[in-house]
């Protein structure tokens, strides 16, 4: 399996594309650069499931451990980080595999820096995990006007509309809004790997109770030593919240290590969402017992498509 252009592989947590992307860098000369909002940042070790230190001795990593826990991580650092490390793989005559499950990450990447506020891009996001139809309501309730004026068949452009009257909190032809979008600034070949709920579950849980086991309590706990609640990012991350909540007495220890789980769950389920609407990226389907040789035999059958400008 031959391919120069770049490869993005997304999925839901704990669907096993770490173990994936090593294994399709090792076949390519690869090398990965994380798409983690959470692997950024050098104390937050068990709680969000780091590549380990032998899939880091396989292949080499990138953006991960690169920020303190006093520092703030976001999407245009990532971007300019991930461009030098794009480049210093290219230089080096490997792939860069982006494998990740941040999708503001993967987005602000491929298109570049939106000069929008993150806050914005943001809601822009969570209005494309919406359905059409809640959509058209939300804009027919901010702006009847403008549901009369525009094709509601189109969900990019209710989104937009949405945004644009949400944010400048005026009818939308007062905005003066202008259609049409800039042609993706990348190419790459998208892939995103997947599983059914029935297996994707039980691996979630399995992941929650391994991490309580190796110590995600008192992770926590030396973590808040250090500062984690100051990081308005990283005190927020599924799993160090909860413990928090229980280091603070709020919850007791089963009752955080089942709500780490339905918050997990919950958030694997936001990101199948949203990346099904991004049009052009190719799935992968794992199945139970597969293995990551398994999971790339598929993927060849893929690969024989030519490279295509992703079109998030």
């Amino acid at each position: 399996m031959n391919t120069g252009c770049s490869i993005y592989l997304a999925g839901p947590t704990a669907v096993g594309k770490t173990d994936f992307a090593v294994l399709l860098a090792e076949t390519l000369n690869g090398e990965i650069i994380c798409v983690d909002s959470m692997t950024v940042y050098r104390a937050l070790n068990i709680g969000t499931a780091k590549p380990s230190p032998q899939q880091r001795a396989r292949i080499t990593h990138h953006l991960v451990d690169v920020a303190e826990l006093n520092q703030e991580f976001d999407a245009a650092q990532f971007c300019s980080r991930a461009e030098k490390a794009e480049h210093e793989i290219r230089s080096r005559g490997k792939i860069p595999i982006f494998c990740g499950g941040t999708g503001l990450y993967f987005k602000t990447y491929i298109h570049g820096l939106d000069p929008t506020p993150i806050r914005q891009i943001e809601r822009r996001l969570e209005l494309e995990t919406w359905d059409l139809a809640r959509l058209v309501a939300r804009l027919k309730n901010l702006d009847p006007r403008a549901a009369l004026t525009i094709d509601l068949h189109n969900p990019r452009r209710v989104i937009r509309a949405v945004e644009i009257v949400e944010s400048n909190k005026r009818p939308l032809d007062e905005s003066r809004l202008f259609w049409g979008h800039a042609a993706p600034l990348r190419r790459g070949l998208f892939y995103f790997l997947n599983r059914s709920r029935e297996d994707l579950v039980p691996r979630i849980e399995s992941r929650v109770e391994e991490m309580f086991k190796l110590g995600l309590v008192g992770e926590t706990r030396s973590l808040i030593e250090q500062g984690l609640l100051q990081n308005r990012t990283a005190c927020q991350a599924i799993g160090y919240r909860q413990v928090i909540e229980h280091l603070q007495g709020k919850l007791s220890l089963l009752a955080a290590i089942d709500l780490v789980k339905i918050k997990t769950r919950q958030y694997s389920k936001r990101q199948v969402t949203w990346f099904k609407t991004q049009i052009g990226i190719q799935q992968i389907d794992a199945m139970p017992g597969d293995s990551s040789k398994m999971i790339l035999e598929r993927m060849r059958k893929l690969v024989e498509k030519p490279p295509f400008i992703h079109p998030l």
